[in-house]
């Protein structure tokens, strides 16, 4: 901010570019916060996706995500299993 209000005094459309930064970080704290510190919320309460591990009903796995085709490509790893036996 003291960077483009020294400098660039009148350049308008870094200002708006710097304001809207700010903004956008302020409300990622703000989710932040909301959501003690975790970047996604969680779908399930992790006592029930432990119940549902444990009685059959979920699987826990390892997902892994091609890097370079992360749109298309991907499978999860199956704890418990064989190499061959991923989904």
């Amino acid at each position: 901010q003291n960077y483009l209000d020294n400098f660039w005094p009148d350049l308008k459309a870094a200002h708006e570019l710097f304001d809207s930064i700010l903004q956008t970080r302020r409300e990622r704290e703000s989710e932040s916060q909301e959501n003690h510190g975790k970047e996604y919320p969680e779908h399930l309460p992790v006592e029930i996706l432990e119940a549902g591990i444990k009685s059959g009903r979920y699987i826990q796995g390892t997902l892994n995500v091609n890097k370079h085709r992360a749109q298309v490509e991907a499978f999860v790893r199956l704890q418990g299993f064989g190499s061959k036996e991923t989904g």
